[in-house]
């Protein structure tokens, strides 16, 4: 079985999983009280390197490395990530570290509350600001979600290092070809049932977006209702929700390797934010949204109430895939087999926020 990495971050520091030979192995926790919202694995390097986006509530946001697998961490002298001082703001949050592809090898970005993206050309270490998304002609009319004004999800294209897709809450999908010179709305068929005009060309609150690894134009799309797949990178976005218990939510992935397979887990409502049903189930996706499985062996069987975050479920790049998730109850589960079947990993954890995963040597 192939040795795992595993990162979770919690409102209460980082966690770090290891799995040796089908054993796991949990230790922690780093950044002790610091909450952590975001997670990369960049393992474009010959030792993969973490990033970690850990809050203080004493010093405030901060971007950390490590290149020992988490053993040891570097915090750069002066902060990696600030807005400059004509932008008229702060930095409030780290809520996504994305290293970007292999055609890209140095670059990571960050997405950060309030609703900027930063780019990095030194592997996490120095951040400057995209300046076309933060002065797009629409900012003035974006509104904050729940959890802020926030670009939560970054989406590289492995073909092409110029195309970037953001989601932004809520401001909805944009995307650049040009390397981030522009930027457009990329929000075609997305619903915003809280306004007025349910079909406008940004204001939609997308929760999360998944890159499918075979075809690489098909992104799969959780929205503060709707679930959605677009074929063509985002200019279209077609209603796969039938077949859910709800189609409210606030993960998405995709499998690592094969095509036209995701992860959900649904929501009750926006109003009644437990697991739909009261289950604890993961629904998968073999044919790019055609219909929709539940997956539960070996989760609980009872009534369940743990909500999974936008960025708390996550795969690794093992074959086959490791799937993790983790909640607001402080569980964390893990699968060794493309979901088919789970296993309890950690309980009575803080608030799991987000988890990362990747194979490792």
């Amino acid at each position: 079985m192939t040795d795992v990495l595993l990162a979770v971050g919690t409102r209460k520091g980082l966690f770090i999983g290891r799995r040796r030979r089908g054993a796991w192995e949990l230790s922690g926790p780093h950044f002790p009280s610091q909450a952590v919202y975001s997670l990369g694995i960049d393992t474009r390097r010959a030792t993969p390197r973490l990033l970690a986006g850990a809050d203080s509530a004493h010093w405030g946001p901060s971007v950390f490395h490590s290149d020992d697998l988490g053993e040891s961490w570097q915090e750069p002298a002066r902060p990696a990530v600030k807005y400059p001082k004509d932008t008229g703001t702060s930095l409030e949050r780290v809520w996504q570290l994305h290293p970007a592809g292999p055609a890209a090898p140095d670059v990571v970005y960050a997405g950060t509350e309030p609703g900027g993206l930063f780019r990095s050309e030194d592997c996490g270490e120095t951040f400057e600001l995209v300046r076309a998304l933060w002065e797009h002609p629409s900012r003035e009319q974006w509104v904050p979600g729940g959890g802020g004004l926030a670009v939560h999800t970054v989406v590289t294209d492995p073909r092409d290092p110029d195309a970037v897709t953001v989601a932004v809450s809520t401001a909805g999908v944009f995307r650049t070809l040009d390397g981030g010179a522009s930027w457009a709305p990329s929000n075609k068929g997305v619903k915003a049932v809280f306004l007025p005009d349910q079909h406008p060309e940004f204001g939609q609150c997308v929760h999360k977006i998944a890159q499918d690894p075979v075809d690489r134009d098909r992104l799969y799309l959780q929205n503060h209702w709707g679930v959605y797949r677009s074929d063509d990178a985002g200019a279209q976005w077609t209603d796969i929700g039938a077949g859910l218990p709800s189609d409210f939510g606030f993960a998405v992935a995709a499998h690592p390797h094969r095509g036209e397979v995701a992860y959900l887990f649904p929501i009750t409502a926006d109003i009644d934010r437990v697991p739909a049903e009261h289950r604890c189930r993961v629904y998968r996706t073999s044919d790019a949204g055609g219909s929709w499985e539940a997956l539960s062996h070996g989760l609980p069987e009872e009534d369940h109430y743990g909500t999974v975050l936008r960025d708390a479920l996550s795969v690794d790049d093992a074959d086959p895939a490791g799937v993790y998730f983790g909640n607001r109850n402080g569980e964390l589960y893990a699968s060794a087999d493309d979901g088919d079947s789970w296993r309890q990993l950690a309980s009575h954890l803080p608030d799991v926020l987000c988890v990362r995963a990747a194979a490792v040597a």
